[in-house]
């Protein structure tokens, strides 16, 4: 057999009943669709919104950053119903919400109902983001999962690429809230028949554990590995997302203008996509804490580097684009983690609760970052913070040994 579609059939030993066709292509499409809509829209909208509006910039940025914390709340209890009963409903739901609220949020008349619509939002993104997409991919998909989840990271990693642009052309065009107006209908048009049609298939059977390993999610949670790996990525991750909202100051104080800080950010993005075609290489050589430590050793690096090189402006782009390929590769990190020390039985419940404390990491990152750095007295002394947070980091995923699978089902691929 050959292609990807021939690998699907020989991932879980079920053949391709077990795996609706057309799924990668469907997840695919709605990952770019939904993070490029109800995540990168704002960005570019943002400063349309406070203009229009007299709305304060903190108090807008507040209701999006609400959003991702209620997404890693909600996270873990839809974690634990996909486990039970697989995405198609979770996600076709979580994709009519999340059009929803998208519509709610164009028509806000105050910043209270504003701030609520997207809050209902950050439900949406718990239903629709990577960990649903990362747990029908890791059950019908088996040992084959890390082809399969790089593809579904590649395409998501286009969706600042097309949609970005997408929404400032529109937003020329017309008022931010019939942008809105706009991208929730082109949501609920892609998303919400592309899960009801692909995901269909019968949610196949979690295999048994491991042998070696805790016999159910509770035992799991509870343990100290799995303590010092949620700790170690909520730190890095921290780190990791307030090295991009801090990326463009940073540039624009080692004296590049904002249009090629803008460029170097946008080619950190470009970097992770890059990033992600090389890990199922380095997964199949190394084991699950030695990639663990060394990708966030390399992601420290990188952040030191930025702190401490003061050009020239080109060799700051380069170091920007190779800590966008570190960040491409934590993506997928963290995606096969579960599976690669505690199995896939639960893994939907295990990745919920591993990655809700990185999102509210991930949420606090801009608001922290820019505080430090005001209170540090500039970027590159929070660059070397930011470095130092991720090497504790590593200290701590280091500890977390004696968690993974036995070293031929450890290394994924």
């Amino acid at each position: 057999m050959t292609g990807l579609h021939a690998e699907s059939g020989a991932a879980t030993g079920t053949g391709d009943r077990s795996r609706p066709r057309g799924v990668l292509a469907a997840l695919c499409a709605t990952q770019v669709t939904s993070w490029g809509i109800v995540y990168y829209a704002f960005p570019v909208l943002g400063a349309r919104i406070t203009a229009d509006t007299g709305w304060p910039a903190t108090s807008t940025a507040a209701a999006f950053s609400g959003a991702l914390l209620v997404s890693a709340v909600v996270g873990i209890p839809v974690g634990r119903i996909l486990d039970r009963r697989g995405p198609r409903a979770v996600m076709t739901f979580g994709s009519a919400l999340g059009a929803t609220a998208v519509l709610l949020i164009a028509y806000a008349p105050n910043l209270a109902f504003f701030t609520a619509a997207w809050l209902l939002a950050g439900v949406a993104m718990a239903a629709t983001f990577y960990q649903p997409a990362f747990a029908a991919v890791t059950r019908w998909w088996g040992p084959d999962r890390v082809r399969a989840l790089t593809i579904v990271t590649l395409a998501g990693g286009l969706a600042s690429t097309a949609f970005a642009p997408l929404t400032a052309i529109l937003a020329e065009h017309l008022s931010w809230r019939t942008t809105y107006a706009v991208l929730a209908a082109i949501l609920a048009a892609v998303t919400i028949p592309a899960h009801v049609l692909s995901l269909r298939a019968p949610w196949p059977p979690a295999p048994p554990h491991p042998a070696q390993q805790p016999n159910g999610s509770g035992p799991v949670a509870r343990s100290s590995a799995f303590r010092l790996l949620a700790a170690a990525f909520a730190l890095n991750g921290f780190a990791m997302y307030a090295v991009v909202f801090g990326m463009v100051p940073l540039m624009t104080e080692r004296g590049a203008d904002p249009t090629t800080a803008a460029w170097a950010l946008g080619l950190g993005g470009a970097g992770q996509t890059l990033g992600r075609t090389l890990y199922a290489a380095l997964a199949r050589r190394t084991g699950v804490t030695t990639r663990t430590v060394a990708l966030i050793v390399a992601g420290g690096a990188t952040t030191a580097a930025l702190a401490l090189v003061p050009g020239p402006i080109a060799l700051l782009v380069a170091l920007a684009i190779a800590a966008g390929m570190v960040r491409g590769n934590l993506t997928l990190l963290q995606a096969t983690t579960v599976t690669d020390r505690w199995g896939t039985t639960h893994y939907g419940r295990l990745s919920g609760l591993l990655a809700a404390p990185s999102t509210i990491a991930a949420a606090l990152a801009p608001w922290a970052g820019a505080s430090l750095a005001a209170a540090l007295g500039g970027h590159p002394t929070l660059f070397l913070v930011l470095a130092a947070a991720s090497g504790t980091a590593a200290v701590l995923a280091w500890r977390a040994t004696g968690s993974e699978l036995p070293e031929d089902q450890g290394r994924s691929g």
